[in-house]
């Protein structure tokens, strides 16, 4: 009868130290991605035109593979605004509100841009970085060879950034992972 009772006692233990361990297995380490890139289909540029403050609408749509040309002008300058979506919801306020996870950069490849982030406190990181969803473009030269684009890229949780120049693109960052991408062509 004692061998009974602890082989009751010990089946009892196990079954709870079971559903402890398989709890604590499906609880996850890292937080939630607040903004899941397969939850983007679309990214906006908002172009305006800082001569005329005509404002143009550059839509790309995620994993259309088609790359929308913005049309520039050498010796212009423009003020443009990012918009992130998911279908027909406006989610760059998702971005705003976790703007310490989030950095924009813009690579130039083919032209000559001078790029200031313009943003506001909204979207001004605790380090004192902009995230980029508001920023100025100088235009030197908008064709410097065939095919000129600007590739926008969101990254999440970057390890450091920085908004100087590198290379051919306005900022940089460490770490973290990919939220999206862009990639608008350029003409004038």
């Amino acid at each position: 009868m004692k061998n009974k009772f602890n082989l009751k006692k010990l089946a009892s233990v196990l079954a709870v130290l079971f559903l402890a361990l398989t709890v604590v297995s499906c609880q996850r380490d890292e937080e939630e991605d607040d903004l899941p890139q397969e939850e983007l289909t679309n990214i906006l540029l908002n172009v305006k035109d800082l001569s005329t403050n005509m404002v143009s609408t550059y839509n790309y749509s995620v994993g259309s593979g088609a790359a929308p040309a913005i049309k520039l002008a050498d010796g212009k300058s423009y003020e443009v605004e990012m918009v992130f979506k998911n279908g027909n919801e406006d989610v760059t306020q998702e971005i705003k509100d976790a703007k310490d996870e989030h950095f924009l950069t813009f690579d130039f490849p083919k032209s000559s841009v001078t790029l200031n982030r313009i943003d506001d406190a909204s979207s001004t990181r605790t380090d004192g970085k902009k995230v980029g969803l508001k920023t100025k473009w100088d235009v030197t030269k908008v064709v410097n060879s065939s095919s000129p684009v600007v590739k926008v890229s969101l990254y999440h949780e970057s390890a450091t950034v920085s908004e100087s120049l590198n290379g051919t693109v306005w900022g940089s960052q460490t770490g973290g992972e990919t939220d999206a991408e862009a990639t608008f062509g350029l003409s004038n």
